[in-house]
């Protein structure tokens, strides 16, 4: 995706002078980013996997974009540049130097940077030579806790991907029954998120195997008494929605399965009245595990949930693991679940939520009925 700006460039400013602040005390010149998350969080583009775009931002307010082939429009940084990424339409494979380079032709013109923020999980030497003498700083920590409170313009995608995943399952719900094939349902659930989206997706989601905890769409028939878990994550121009059903594959769920799946929506009840800025996310994912634990069936082993945004899994995380307190603007995924064979493997129900001043906001207010 390139060409128009994803996000509002106003806010990719603000956030730009956002992480500057927080970094203030480690004294940089400069910093620069090579993923494309943070590409498109700071500037307001992204390309695809196949582009390898940088940004760079001097902390005296100058910046640059440097992208494959063609300039963009208008971008939240004072100076775009362009490097060659393919040669008569075959894409280069040393397009991380190319870009490099530009970025190399900008830097004599700020001064000696002494002190450089990168990201270390995926900075290559392309960049890091750039600066012989220079002290790194690793700015992922910083991004990734920026990136916990979603702006207004983060949200309207949040919000489209979001929507593609409730057409999704009205489109489930239409077309499940004894027989089916996980490919078949697969091929109508992308179609139905890429209509209401309007464009390809930039991710498929997560789960489409029948009678399994998860994972990628096979060529069997679905089979009566089976639950068909959906784990259903549409992501829209770069924003992952992450949303859980359980469907009863010949629509008649047993009594067992309807008491675990009241058990597991009370779960999303006690974590709706429990959840606002301040609680600390192992706070509510014990009082779950407690709740879950005296389910009449089933058995739960995995996380309660986690941030998302520009990644599936982003802080904060509701897992015992990790020991975050909520804040207002988080966007969190909050999906319990029960499994045990008599279930037919079991189920999984997912929301998506916006952590208000005052609590939750649900964000994925689709159907949960077996």
């Amino acid at each position: 995706m390139n060409g128009t700006p994803l996000l509002d460039l106003d806010a990719c400013r603000n956030r730009q002078t956002r992480l500057l602040v927080s970094l203030a005390d480690d004294a940089l010149d400069g910093l620069v980013v090579v993923m494309p998350e943070h590409i498109q969080y700071l500037t307001g583009h992204r390309w695809d996997h196949r582009f390898f775009p940088v940004a760079a931002l001097d902390v005296a307010g100058d910046g640059l974009l440097v992208c494959p082939d063609k300039p963009v429009e208008s971008a939240a940084v004072p100076e775009v540049r362009t490097y060659e990424g393919k040669w008569r339409s075959t894409l280069r494979n040393d397009q991380r130097q190319a870009s490099s380079a530009v970025l190399g032709d900008w830097l004599p013109g700020r001064g000696r940077w002494k002190r450089v923020g990168i990201e270390f999980s995926s900075c290559p030497p392309h960049v890091t030579r750039l600066f012989p003498d220079a002290e790194f700083v690793d700015i992922e920590p910083a991004l990734w806790k920026l990136r916990r409170r979603k702006d207004a313009d983060e949200l309207v995608l949040l919000r489209r991907a979001i929507d593609a995943a409730g057409a999704m399952y009205e489109t489930a719900r239409g077309i499940i029954r004894p027989g089916i094939s996980e490919l078949e349902v697969f091929s109508a659930l992308q179609s139905a998120a890429v209509a209401s989206c309007g464009e390809m997706l930039t991710g498929t989601g997560n789960d489409y195997a029948c009678g399994v905890r998860g994972g990628p769409p096979r060529r069997q028939p679905c089979a009566a008494g089976d639950l068909y878990i959906l784990d259903l994550g549409p992501a829209y121009r770069g924003y992952f929605a992450d949303t859980s059903r359980a469907i009863a594959v010949n629509g008649s769920p047993t009594d067992t399965q309807i008491a675990a799946w009241q058990h597991v929506c009370g779960a999303l009840d006690l974590v709706e009245r429990m959840a606002r800025p301040g609680v600390r996310c192992q706070e509510i994912y014990s009082r779950v595990h407690e709740w879950l634990s005296a389910a009449p069936v089933g058995t739960w082993s995995s996380h309660l949930g986690h941030g998302i945004g520009l990644w599936v899994h982003e802080t904060p995380h509701l897992n015992p693991h990790w020991d975050d307190v909520l804040e207002a603007g988080d966007v969190i995924a909050v999906e319990p679940a029960l499994y045990a064979p008599e279930l037919g493997t079991g189920m999984r129900i997912e929301n998506d939520y916006l952590v208000s001043e005052t609590g939750l906001e649900l964000l994925s207010p689709f159907p949960l009925d077996l």
